[in-house]
């Protein structure tokens, strides 16, 4: 019996020496997937914006809208009743002080033998006198306050030349020369006027003494002022009442700024404040200076219905408009008006604040962690506050922090 050849064995192939990394090689692949997984869900430092708490000057201000109004205004009236003829002037027509005729009126017949009518015009002639003398020791004292107001600045700036004053001083010495001439220019427009009501005074006793009721003659109402005429009440030909408005007269030169502000805010402005006028129509701001808070206020509805208290803060112009962009009567402008200053504060952002109840806070960046701190702050002018406690200079604080970051969590910061 033949014997069966015997089956060669079977060589080993590659595919077998494969399977013996196959194991391992998913095990490192799965353990390298769950770090992936591991180091995706890891907390991470939150990105945040910081700035460093710093010392420096501080100013706070409100804005508010307002308007120019010419500083000295005039209403014309006829001092006796009777026929006004028809006015020519228009508003805008130039006007100059005792030499235009404003308005002619012939004056009324019936009251030429009324003794009481006599004696009123004759005590508004003397009461008229006594106005004008009033107002010339008034320009007088003007003058004399304003002359050493300019010797005083001329020593100044000889001072200030030699280093001797300082910069404050010198423009202190320079703003008195500029209220002293407000006061000055103020003062002789109401001399203006005083003369003004003598002369028509005068006029309204001559009617009077006509020896007959036909013989009475034209009144001519002069200017009072240089200027223009600012407005026209009345200009047809009709019968008139003495102190009936006629126009209205002004110089739109002499020119001020009326500020209507919250009650609440104007209570923190005083006379002498500076003031930015803004937003008037010109490239650049104007400077001003706040010359009048009045004592009363009044109550005005918003654009949204609300019911606000206002007060009118009066501002004098210390820069003059430039050439080709001039202000007139009752032009919108917006001021900013200066309610507290200080040249060396320690302050910090306003975005770095938030409240928590009745507390400030703020975040500081700590070695990489935010540190919460309740803080103390005074003056704000919705960019930086002052800082009283909480926080020392030179500390680094996370501005708008998102709301993710609270107590202890990691942060990523860099100072802007």
């Amino acid at each position: 019996m033949k014997s069966q050849p015997s089956t060669p064995e079977k060589k080993r192939t590659p595919r077998n020496k494969r399977g013996r990394w196959r194991k391992p090689l998913l095990i490192v692949i799965g353990a390298m997937l769950l770090a992936a997984i591991v180091a995706g869900l890891w907390p991470k430092p939150i990105r945040v914006d910081t700035a460093e708490i710093m010392r420096g000057p501080l100013t706070v201000s409100v804005l508010e809208e307002g308007k120019t109004r010419i500083r000295h205004r005039y209403v014309v009236s006829p001092p006796v009743n009777g026929f006004l003829n028809r006015v020519p002037l228009r508003a805008g027509a130039s006007i100059r002080a005792g030499e235009t005729v404003l308005a002619t009126v012939q004056a009324e017949s019936s009251g030429f033998l009324n003794p009481r009518t006599r004696a009123e015009a004759e005590a508004r002639e003397k009461a008229a006198e006594a106005a004008r003398k009033q107002r010339q020791a008034e320009l007088n004292r003007a003058k004399a306050a304003l002359d050493l107001a300019r010797k005083d600045f001329l020593r100044a700036t000889e001072l200030r030349q030699s280093n001797v004053m300082t910069q404050q001083d010198w423009e202190s010495a320079e703003n008195r020369v500029r209220v002293l001439t407000y006061e000055h220019n103020a003062a002789q427009f109401a001399l203006r006027v005083a003369e003004f009501e003598v002369a028509q005074a005068r006029s309204a006793l001559l009617q009077l003494q006509g020896p007959q009721a036909g013989q009475s003659e034209v009144l001519r109402i002069m200017a009072p002022v240089d200027g223009y005429v600012l407005n026209v009440y009345e200009e047809n030909a009709r019968s008139i009442t003495a102190g009936a408005p006629i126009m209205e007269v002004g110089d739109p030169r002499d020119l001020e700024a009326e500020i209507e502000l919250l009650s609440s805010d104007a209570v923190a402005v005083a006379p002498g404040a500076k003031v930015s006028i803004e937003r008037w129509g010109g490239e650049s701001p104007l400077r001003g200076r706040v010359s009048l808070v009045e004592p009363g206020g009044f109550t005005k509805i918003s654009a949204l219905g609300v019911e606000e208290q206002r007060v009118k803060v009066r501002v004098d112009f210390l820069d003059p408009p430039p050439p080709g962009r001039e202000l007139g009567d009752r032009y919108r402008v917006e001021a900013r008006i200066v309610t507290w200053h200080a040249d060396d504060v320690l302050q910090i952002p306003t975005g770095a604040l938030f409240r928590r109840g009745n507390d400030w806070m703020t975040f500081v960046a700590e070695n990489g962690k935010a540190r919460l701190r309740k803080v103390e702050i005074a003056h704000n002018n919705g960019v930086a506050a002052e800082m009283r406690a909480g926080v020392s200079q030179h500390d680094v604080v996370i501005v708008y922090p998102p709301d993710s970051v609270s107590e202890g969590s990691a942060i990523n910061s860099a100072l802007p």
